[in-house]
């Protein structure tokens, strides 16, 4: 480490460099260095003053391993290896990010004369990971997206069965399927890797039931969903698959996927400010200084902040100031998300929030200006497609993009200079004060789910007060019987909603073989009984990765037709409007139909019903 910060940071910082050149990353074009007291240049104030070699040896000791003695002597009589010219002409450093591992070998299934067997490295774009995938809901999903166009990534137990079921399947352009075997109960199965490129999950995953009589190779007695068998539990447990296993796909999922209430990067406590340090024009011989410092009550309404404050000077051909994350040790993936969101007080200047993809300090940066308002507390979005590739505030011309899949550091700078020599044109010196109480990775608005899970009606009513057993489907008469199949789909369901991805809960009532298209009733608090097609469901889980109106909801649904009269439409139903059928349902967040300490809190948002059943005491 401490030779790499000698090659990367301090012999840059001792060279010379041309009237065009800059002096580190977004810093402000320099003439030359100054080595000692002895220089005489002009400044703005009339003289030079002597470079602080002291505080520039505090900086780089910050961001990095102090090197030795020696060392720093050999940096001293260095000169850098990569000019400046050569990056400019599209040149790139190594990059740390996560993205260049290698991931899991996938197979795929052929889609325009792809072969089995292909090994994929690294990430494909915009993958929906679809768990279950070989069972009756599952397959109609896969069927879906690829008819969409979309790369879907199969979790599967058995390659060779979903070879035969899924290969067939029809495929738009830019689709592509994806197969990989793990088993989600599992833990030692599944790796990150598995969920490298994922930006939504369909969960369809269940134990498998069927018959104790037993039943066809092709589960045709479990499949046409009308007639009831005595049923059984075959294989793994519902503790093992409706919440372990559930449980195992979201812990791995949060990361690609993004939470609802954004990655939080920065917060106001000293915690968060123990990370970051300066880094100013002292590296080019200015005399500017800055620091970010936790104020406890300098935020909004009396709040904790912490605040970017320094003095800001040209003198010495210096001109910014900047505070500036150590690197992030794995690198912050953040490649689900849209962009960084700041929640700063403005003072009326232009900063800039520079990214970096490598750990080395002085290597290529990301750079997004942005604009604050005098005395306002302001959030200011800046997405991730935006940020330009800069080395010394110059732009780079080969036009790389940001991979946020992994960052590095973060850095907030005030310059004179934008980019290319042009000057930043609200930019002023002396004091300057930006308190920030967050920087966090936001999601693309409006907010979709990007988790949809599906489970079952009736989750809530084993041991629900007044519940007659009588009355209600056989799920619900044999819960212990099965394992507690019911009790551990909504512990599965507990895990998702307390993830803080953005999901959707889909808990259809009895799954039948029938085409899609019947009447639907779409409801919550868990009270609704009947039957459903798996093609309904299928189309219905689909939509939801677009429906804004589902996030953060779990709802139940079912058809409308008598479960004793068969659904046989004469012509196929025409596409359903799924936004609008939500928007009739009314759907509100909160609402499970859970029982919480002996209260049954129905159709009512959890937090409201306590509250209620609270004030009645």
């Amino acid at each position: 480490m401490q030779s790499n910060v000698l090659r990367s940071s301090s012999s840059h910082a001792f060279k010379r460099i041309n009237a065009s050149g800059r002096g580190v990353p977004g810093a402000a074009p320099v003439r030359r260095l100054v080595r000692s007291s002895a220089s005489n240049g002009e400044s703005s104030s009339g003289g030079r003053q002597p470079w602080d070699i002291g505080r520039f040896a505090k900086t780089v000791a910050f961001f990095n391993e102090p090197p030795s003695p020696q060392q720093l002597l050999q940096a001293l009589l260095s000169v850098p290896a990569k000019a400046l010219s050569g990056l400019m002409q599209g040149g790139s450093s190594s990059s740390g990010s996560s993205s260049a591992q290698q991931g899991a070998i996938i197979t795929l299934l052929p889609a325009s004369g792809v072969p089995y067997g292909v090994a994929v490295t690294g990430s494909a774009a915009n993958v929906v990971l679809v768990t279950g995938a070989t069972g009756g809901v599952g397959k109609r999903v896969v069927q879906q997206l690829l008819a969409q166009g979309r790369v879907v990534r199969a979790l599967v137990r058995d390659v060779d069965k979903a070879k035969q079921l899924l290969g067939s399947l029809p495929v738009a352009a830019g689709g592509c399927l994806q197969l990989v075997a793990a088993d989600i109960s599992q833990r030692q199965t599944l790796s990150p890797d598995m969920f490298d490129g994922v930006r939504a999950v369909v969960s369809c995953t269940a134990v498998k039931v069927q018959p104790k009589e037993g039943d066809t190779m092709d589960r045709a007695k479990y499949y046409q969903g009308i007639k009831f068998y005595d049923p059984e539990i075959v294989g793994d447990t519902p503790e093992a698959v409706e919440f372990r296993g559930l449980q195992n796909v979201v812990e791995l999922a949060q990361q690609q996927l993004g939470l609802e209430a954004g990655q939080v990067i920065l917060s106001a406590d000293e915690a968060s400010a123990a990370r970051w340090g300066a880094l100013d024009d002292v590296v080019m011989g200015g005399v500017s200084e800055s620091s970010m410092v936790f104020i406890r009550d300098g935020g909004e309404d009396g709040g904790a902040a912490l605040v970017f404050r320094g003095r800001v000077s040209t003198d010495n051909s210096g001109g910014f100031v900047s505070v500036r994350c150590k690197n992030y040790e794995p690198l912050l993936p953040l490649a689900g998300y849209e962009g960084l969101a700041l929640r700063v007080k403005g003072n009326g200047l232009r900063y800039k929030c520079i990214i970096r993809t490598d750990t080395n300090w002085d290597g290529i940066g990301y750079c997004r200006s942005f604009d604050t308002t005098p005395g306002e507390w302001q959030d200011i979005f800046l997405p991730f497609s935006e940020f330009i590739p800069v080395f010394r505030a110059r732009t780079l011309r080969d036009g790389t993009k940001l991979d946020p899949s992994g960052i590095a550091s973060i850095q907030i700078m005030l310059s004179k200079f934008e980019y290319d020599g042009e000057l930043n044109p609200a930019f002023k010196t002396g004091l300057v004060e930006l308190p920030i109480t967050s920087i966090r990775g936001y999601l693309k608005q409006p907010v979709t789910p990007r988790f949809v899970h599906v489970s079952s009606a009736g989750v809530t009513r084993p041991n629900r007060p007044g519940i007659n057993v009588d009355q209600e489907p056989p799920a619900v008469k044999l819960n212990d019987a099965l394992g507690g199949l019911l009790t551990y789909k909504l512990a599965g369901e507990d895990a998702l909603r307390s993830s803080g991805l953005p999901y959707a809960i889909v808990r259809p009532t009895a799954l039948t073989e029938e085409p899609a298209g019947a009447p639907l009733e779409i409801d919550q608090g868990d009270v609704i009984k009947g039957k459903i097609s798996r093609e309904d469901v299928a189309d219905l889980c689909v939509s939801l990765l677009q429906q804004p109106a589902a996030t953060g909801v779990t709802f139940e649904i079912k058809s409308t037709v008598p479960f004793s009269q068969p659904w046989a439409p004469e012509t196929p139903a025409a596409a359903r409007d799924w936004a609008a059928e939500l928007a009739a349902a009314g759907l509100k967040r909160g609402v499970t139909g859970r029982t919480v300490d002996g209260v049954y809190t129905g159709k009512q948002p959890e937090a409201e019903a306590l509250k209620q059943k609270a004030a009645a005491v």
